[in-house]
């Protein structure tokens, strides 16, 4: 099936993707069923044809190749005039990505108001309709310099691309076919009409990076580049073109066929093509993909678990694992798994948290390390250490980290291994103070084992990673014996020896691996033994928000140069949620997993929407009541289902308060909060969470509440602005990402709130374009307005 086709049956909703969907499994079943009605319209190149069939309440347009040995869906239409419709469409091959692609000219001139005729220029080498230059000698080298654009007269607009002459647009990507029609499209409401047609990827991609004034060898770079075909293209050979990935969506799989019309499932699942090259590629060992949010890093990750599974001999063991940070994630991988595949691709995988694995491992060995303590009990331990031994200029959570992504990640195990362990990321201290912080340590170390004896999950990791590496050695060792004597001496040796003949894994994918630990990398690193397609990890280090700095390398995972890939194209954010998002990181730098470091250069969104609203209210409970309102709107107006929506907080005793206030009446709205054990799929209740819970989740509509001064960032950062300019800086970068994460889990519609002074991290309008949450309350409804403060 044709991107353009996963994309009209979104438009169209359930009942249409239920009818294409049956009428793929009948063609599938027998080309030739009188049923279907399908009549030949017109050849298409050199070796197919186009077909119009019926599927029960729509039609759809067929390209068959090959003499009818394939047959692909391309486009679907509904209503009375839907043969017509499909019967105009321009069907053509991009010679650029070499997809097939789709677009009904009639249509999009329908939308564009024609310009008057157009003065001629005076000079004689002038160019027209738009063109910035003359055509150059064959063999000169291509100048892609943009010219100014003519001057307009009262009377006439200028065209928006004029800027950019065909040959240029064509380079890029541009459908030939929408040429004419983007030569009269000149203000920002026709762009808009035109974007809202479903227009090629790679054309509407290339569209916004030039309308955003993105010069144009960067648009090559960044988007063309990602799309251009492997192999010469064809223009006329649609048989080819049917095979290549570029031209296909992953449809094949029954349950995905059967979720096509329920848009936000199955969008959760849609793999883009610029995906699938990454999902179904072959490494020569291991591989990263680093993306921010919203580019379908997870989707990868998923997609690549499937194509893992396919490849693998018959049998019944968990040959593949998906892990990632915490128990919430895993359980949505886990469910999202099960609706690509199924209960038979999930018989194949263990999904699990890293820490859940950690304890496993340890278990498996009946090594006694202790309760694990969560973080509120960390944290008090922490503080009943500095009482008692009057360490005040020492705070928990400097502590903390410290403990775990210093002392516990480098191994130290005694004062002169930290003495000289690299703090690469951490503030600075002195020798003296790192003496301090190591006596600390050891204190604290000392309630831990202090009966009843207790553990760290940072602890418990080292000890997996320790046991893992153990078990790998001894694998290796067995090898190279088995090499050296050969098979015949083993069979009672390893007839004895169980499970630790062979690594736990044939594969590992890692989602969200930027919050990993570096005892996790060591433990998953010897949980799979090196070569091809040993470990695929997507993270983002823009949304690292636990401070897990680690390089890769260190820890015997080389992913550089082809191993390494980087997404672009945001599936999720609209423009407006993501513009507003980015702001709040531009200027800091991060690191890309690695040694080296990573941009959001050529990041954007394919999507459009409302822009962000900002809501302030005068104290707290307004703005709790006025979200609670709210949402109540979208749920009942709307219709958005509560389990679509979400409301984040900077900590955990707002989290209940939020929830008390949702909860009782006059709103009396489900409600459940996210917590590390996760939350079940099926409840219909607003999801209330920190954000750090939000990691890796997606709704259509966030609330990013208590984003006031004081509360986000913390106000306690500021005893550390002049007395260590480090550990502020660091502080606040986290903060940042913290915000930043929570803000691009939404879909269509973000609203921020605050009580009080907004936060400076908000845009310098933000408070004075806010809705009072007052007049809400006063109104029993939000002012109408052009920001959309009503949901779309």
């Amino acid at each position: 099936m044709g991107l353009q086709a996963h994309e009209d049956i979104r438009r169209r909703g359930g009942a249409v993707g239920d009818a294409v969907a049956t009428f793929v499994h009948r063609l599938r079943a027998d080309r030739n069923n009188r049923a279907l009605r399908r009549t030949f319209l017109r050849a298409a190149g050199v070796n197919g044809d186009l077909y119009l069939a019926h599927a029960d309440t729509c039609m759809v347009l067929l390209l068959s190749t090959d003499g009818e040995d394939e047959m692909r869906v391309l486009a679907v239409r509904d209503g009375a005039q839907a043969g017509a419709e499909l019967a105009r469409l321009t069907v053509e091959i991009n010679p650029v990505s070499g997809a097939i692609e789709v677009v009904d000219q009639s249509e999009v001139s329908a939308q564009v108001v024609a310009l008057p005729d157009r003065t001629e220029p005076t000079t004689d080498d002038a160019p027209r309709d738009g063109a910035v230059s003359a055509p150059a000698a064959p063999d000169a080298p291509r100048t892609e310099v943009a010219a100014p654009a003519p001057t307009p007269t009262s009377h006439l607009r200028t065209p928006l691309f004029a800027r950019y002459d065909d040959e240029l647009l064509l380079d890029l990507g541009v459908v030939r076919s929408l040429l004419p029609a983007l030569r009269k499209v000149c203000t920002d409401e026709q762009f808009e009409a035109l974007l809202a047609h479903n227009l090629p990827e790679l054309t509407r991609d290339v569209l916004l990076a030039l309308r955003d004034r993105v010069e144009p060898k960067e648009v090559r770079q960044y988007i063309t580049e990602k799309w251009r075909a492997e192999e010469d293209v064809n223009p006329r050979d649609f048989s080819r073109a049917a095979q290549r990935a570029v031209s296909q969506a992953e449809t094949d799989d029954d349950a995905v066929l059967g979720a096509l019309g329920k848009s936000f499932d199955a969008w959760r699942l849609f793999l883009h093509p610029e995906q699938k090259r990454l999902a179904t590629g072959d490494f020569k060992g291991s591989a990263k993909v680093t993306g921010g949010p919203g580019t379908g890093k997870t989707v990868v990750a998923l997609h690549r678990v499937r194509h893992l599974v396919d490849r693998l001999p018959p049998g019944h063991s968990h040959a593949v694992l998906l892990t990632t940070y915490n128990t919430n994630l895993a359980l949505d991988l886990k469910e999202r798994l099960r609706q690509l595949g199924g209960d038979g691709l999930l018989a194949r995988v263990d999904v699990k948290s890293v820490d859940l694995l950690a304890r496993e491992i340890v278990q498996e060995t009946r090594v006694e390390l202790g309760r694990p303590i969560d973080d509120n009990a960390a944290m008090n331990l922490w503080h009943t250490v500095i009482t008692e031994t009057n360490s005040f200029q020492y705070d928990a959570d400097f502590l903390d980290t410290e403990f775990k992504h210093v002392i516990v990640a480098g191994g130290c195990d005694s004062w002169e291994t930290y003495r000289r362990v690299t703090r690469s990321g951490r503030p600075r201290v002195t020798t003296a103070q790192r003496h301090e912080i190591w006596q600390l340590v050891l204190a604290y170390k000392a309630h831990l084992e202090s009966p009843p004896r207790q553990t760290t999950y940072a602890l418990i990791a080292e000890e997996a990673a320790a046991i893992e590496q153990r078990r790998m050695a001894r694998v290796e060792e067995q090898a190279r014996y088995k090499g050296e004597v050969g098979g015949r001496d083993l069979v009672h040796r390893e007839a004895g020896s169980g499970m630790w003949l062979k690594p736990r894994y044939q594969h590992i994918v890692v989602d969200e691996a930027q919050d990993l630990s570096a005892s996790h990398w060591r433990m998953l690193r010897a949980m799979v033994r090196k070569g091809p397609n040993d470990i695929f990890l997507v993270g983002d280090a823009h949304q690292r928000i636990y401070g897990n700095r680690v390089v890769l390398g260190h820890q015997g995972i080389e992913v550089r140069g082809r191993a390494s890939r980087r997404l672009t194209l945001n599936y999720r954010t609209t423009r407006q949620i993501l513009g507003s998002a980015n702001r709040l990181i531009e200027g800091a730098s991060f690191d890309d997993l690695d040694a080296g470091t990573d941009t959001l250069d050529g990041y954007r969104s394919v999507l459009t929407g409302l822009a962000p609203q900002f809501w302030r209210a005068p104290d707290r409970l307004t703005e709790m009541r006025a979200v609670a309102t709210l949402i109540q709107e979208r749920h009942d107006a709307y219709g958005t289902p509560y389990s679509a929506m979400a409301v984040s907080v900077p900590d955990g005793s707002s989290a209940q308060e939020f929830a008390n206030v949702l909860a009782r009446e006059p709103f009396s709205i489900p409600v459940v909060e996210l917590r590390r054990e996760g939350v079940r799929a099926d409840l219909d209740a607003v999801r209330i969470g920190t954000m750090h819970r939000f990691k890796g989740l997606e709704f259509q509509r966030v609330f990013l509440t208590s984003i006031g001064e004081g509360q986000v960032p913390h106000q306690r950062i500021e005893q550390y602005r002049l007395a260590n300019p480090d550990r502020y800086r660091q502080e606040e970068q986290r903060a940042r990402s913290l915000v930043f994460v929570a803000a691009t889990r939404a879909r269509d519609e973000l609203i921020v709130t605050w009580s009080g002074e907004a936060s400076r991290f908000l845009p310098e309008e933000a408070d004075e374009t806010a809705h009072r949450a007052t007049d809400l309350l006063r109104h029993d409804g939000p002012p109408s307005d052009s920001s959309g403060s009503a949901a779309a």
